[in-house]
């Protein structure tokens, strides 16, 4: 009797372990793989219209294939498994040209577009729904240890071949220039370009579409057309001066000739 009580008890014990072992694997799935790649994929039609099939778009985006092989990296890193995540970040590199380390962390919905060229080192953090275009690096400066690569906000914008080096923050809705290497923090609705990066907008007027990351100020050109147009004041001023001492001139010459004419006499 009491053997089958202690069966009955293991057996009901067994299958409260299994159900708390499926609840688990299936909270891991839905919370660190399902639900964030499941939004990687949908933000794809958002973001690009190139995209036209869901097929296409599982078997044709390396950026949705490298973020898939990171997720499962990170994962692994994250509970301290050797060797194998940095396999698989090898993998990714190979397969996509995208070398993301295991360590980093990059938020759900990020768009990762064509990608190759792209590095992102192992403490950076990419917040939800950046776009990163392609040849962008998220690199660190020198040997030093800890927090050593940037970390960005949300809705960020980094365009083609950027690089952002250091242990920056870059904050929400930042959008960064192609060929910008940005080397200090950026705040929230700021536009950088150029080498160094420089904050040449701030609070922007209106809600700009991701894709448009071409449409950012030309600072060189506004610079060149205000000299231009303080040159041409110049010379407006310098010509006013020029006809009135030559006014005078007229007037005063006379009368000195007139003096002259009379001290002599």
């Amino acid at each position: 009797m009491q053997h089958t009580f202690n069966q009955i008890r293991n057996s009901q014990d067994k299958k409260t372990s299994d159900s708390v072992s499926n609840e688990r694997l299936k909270t891991l799935l839905s919370g660190v793989f399902f639900e964030p790649l499941l939004t990687d994929f949908r933000i794809i039609f958002e973001r690009d219209p190139a995209a036209r099939h869901w097929l296409e778009v599982l078997l044709c985006y390396p950026g949705l294939h490298a973020l898939c092989l990171h997720r499962l990296a990170h994962w692994l890193y994250h509970h301290k498994v050797s060797f194998i995540p940095r396999f698989i970040s090898h993998i990714g590199r190979f397969l996509t040209g995208i070398e993301i380390h295991p360590g980093a962390e990059i938020g759900k919905g990020v768009f990762i577009d064509h990608g190759m060229g792209i590095v992102i080192g192992e403490t950076a953090v990419v917040g939800d729904y950046t776009l990163i275009y392609q040849g962008v690096t998220l690199g660190g400066t020198g040997k030093e240890s800890g927090k050593r690569h940037p970390t960005l906000g949300k809705n960020v914008v980094v365009g083609a071949g950027a690089k952002v080096l250091g242990n920056l923050h870059i904050g929400d809705r930042v959008r960064i220039g192609a060929g910008s290497v940005v080397l200090r923090d950026v705040p929230s609705d700021s536009t950088v370009v150029g080498i160094p990066g420089r904050n040449i907008s701030h609070k922007q007027q209106g809600q700009l579409s991701p894709l448009e990351h071409g449409k950012l100020p030309d600072i060189e050109a506004t610079v060149m057309r205000s000299l231009v147009e303080r040159i041409e004041q110049l010379e407006q001023q310098l010509q006013t001066l020029k006809s009135q001492t030559q006014e005078k001139e007229l007037v005063i010459k006379p009368l000195q000739e007139a003096e002259c004419q009379g001290i002599r006499r």
